[in-house]
């Protein structure tokens, strides 16, 4: 069993498709199918499924993508700590809700990639359920979530940041002008939300949910989507007050003087507990912890 099989298996697992799995590792597809058909002849199962175009895990794959990702993260470590070369370098894969990434963690990328070169960074973005799953099997190094405090036995969990989260309205809104506003107030307005799976959607829809509110709602892939909307007059939101800073200065969008519980979202970073700690991830998580804490 070679750790390029063992690679290109995960990646595959990854990718669920073959053609994006040979672009991604620059092998020709031949070679793609040809090492998992040499994995599966060693174990004697079926580690895909293909039906037409569409691939997925079966059971056994599943099994083996927990054994490749730790060995894997064995051979890496290996890599780094026997030659002694504990400077940071090869490839740190970073995942990070749209939010983060585009209001916080975009500064600590330009300083790491200024200050370690030799690093190569992935960055991905997700929903925090996502992002939590992809550390747990090993396929993010470390990951910035934004929602309640984390509870995981196999994750590691830091808090940076409390974030404050705004319930928007356009600035002509007639709710804006009250002295303060609970959930019960919003009847029959429509909100605007993120994907299933945001967590502050959630705690939105919960505090509405408990008022008796059935609102309508329009969904958006996008938060720029939503200030947009919210400009516009088409509905109210919450979101966290460092996406909406800019809007709030210009009077473009009013914040509710909410009086209802707030919502509990903080911005944190996790790993799994069992990853070794590379030269490479402690610096990155040095750098979050130097932008982040307040």
């Amino acid at each position: 069993m070679e750790l390029k099989h063992l690679q290109t298996f995960r990646t595959l697992a990854e990718e669920l498709h073959f053609t994006r799995t040979a672009d991604r590792l620059n092998y020709a597809q031949s070679s793609v199918t040809a090492q998992i058909q040499g994995l599966e002849e060693e174990f004697g199962v079926r580690l895909f499924e293909r039906m037409g175009k569409r691939v997925r895990l079966t059971g056994a794959g599943d099994r083996l993508l927990h054994y490749a990702n730790g060995m894997l993260r064995l051979a890496e470590e290996a890599r780094a700590v026997v030659p002694g070369n504990l400077e940071p370098a090869g490839t740190l894969t970073i995942g990070a809700v749209e939010s983060l990434c585009t209001y916080r963690i975009t500064p600590i990328l330009a300083e790491y990639r200024s200050r370690f070169p030799q690093v190569e960074l992935v960055f991905r973005t997700g929903i925090c359920v996502d992002l939590r799953k992809e550390v747990a099997q090993g396929n993010l190094d470390l990951a910035f979530t934004l929602e309640e405090a984390g509870r995981d036995d196999r994750l590691d969990f830091e808090v940076l940041l409390e974030e404050r989260m705004l319930v928007l309205v356009q600035v002509d809104h007639p709710i804006a002008r009250k002295s303060g506003v609970r959930a019960a107030d919003l009847e029959g307005e429509t909100i605007l939300v993120t994907e299933p799976g945001c967590s502050y959607r959630a705690m939105f829809e919960q505090s509405l949910a408990a008022a008796g509110l059935r609102n309508p709602k329009i969904e958006f892939a996008s938060v720029e989507a939503i200030k947009q909307c919210v400009i516009s007059g088409l509905g109210v939101t919450l979101l966290p007050k460092m996406a909406v800073v800019q809007e709030l200065q210009q009077g473009q969008i009013a914040a509710l003087p909410w009086t209802d519980p707030g919502f509990p979202v903080v911005t944190q970073m996790c790993r799994h507990k069992d990853k070794w700690i590379s030269p490479s991830l402690q610096a990155f998580m040095d750098l979050a912890r130097r932008f982040l804490t307040k």
